[in-house]
């Protein structure tokens, strides 16, 4: 008996920290739920009229409407989409009543209706202000021979278009067969299930292994060796 103390002390000290990781991450797991519900519920708010200076982290998914009208400028962003194949994301230059410049992005666009021309036209949209994270080191410059941008990246798009740095993504519809596709909680990680599930199951592997060990040992009567 003397010879298992070590083995299963060894084992039920791995065995209790794996399982308490497995714990933690169950109620991080509980915690992000109810993140990712208030942000849903956020999103899907009454729309408010656009404040004057929208910024982080107040405004984040803030909804809003605004009235006005789409300039006939726009930028296609590269982008698939799971329902419809590959396309673009279109963002547009969009002119308030009261004169202000800003970018809406107006949702998908399949890729063979990309050059369709859009013209100018009044339109009121709904939708959520939104700091889209898509750019980094790795992210290729917009394709000058085709237009194509990479990633939705609102200061430079702002910069191109002469509008205020400020993106709306619309969740109604605007028009010119460009389906909407709103803000949600989805592109949001939310890994902590598994997380608990590999922790958890680390642990009944280590117990396993701890009682295979045990076993051994007290059939050889050695730490292992035949």
């Amino acid at each position: 008996m003397r010879r298992l103390i070590l083995p299963l002390v060894f084992g039920l000290i791995g065995t209790g920290i794996l399982a308490a990781l497995g714990v933690w991450q169950v109620q991080r797991l509980h915690w992000k739920e109810g993140v990712l519900a208030d942000i849903d519920a956020h999103i899907g708010a009454a729309p408010v009229p656009l404040p004057a200076h929208p910024a982080l982290p107040d405004d984040r998914y803030l909804p809003v409407a605004v009235e006005g009208r789409f300039t006939g400028e726009d930028l296609a962003v590269l982008v698939s989409s799971k329902d419809y194949g590959a396309g673009t994301r279109i963002i547009a230059a969009f002119e308030t009543g009261g004169g202000r410049r800003i970018l809406i992005d107006r949702g998908f666009l399949a890729e063979g209706m990309r050059t369709t021309p859009r013209p100018a036209k009044a339109a009121a949209v709904t939708g959520n202000l939104h700091w889209p994270d898509e750019v980094d080191s790795y992210t290729p410059a917009p394709d000058a021979k085709t237009g194509l941008w990479f990633a939705r990246d609102v200061p430079a798009m702002a910069a191109r278009l002469g509008t205020e740095p400020v993106l709306i993504v619309a969740r109604s519809d605007t028009g010119d067969q460009i389906r909407p596709m709103p803000v949600d909680t989805g592109a949001i990680p939310h890994y902590h299930l598994g997380y608990a599930i590999q922790w958890f199951g680390l642990a009944i592997v280590w117990a396993g292994m701890t009682l295979a060990w045990a076993w051994r040992i007290r059939r050889t009567g050695t730490g292992g060796r035949n």
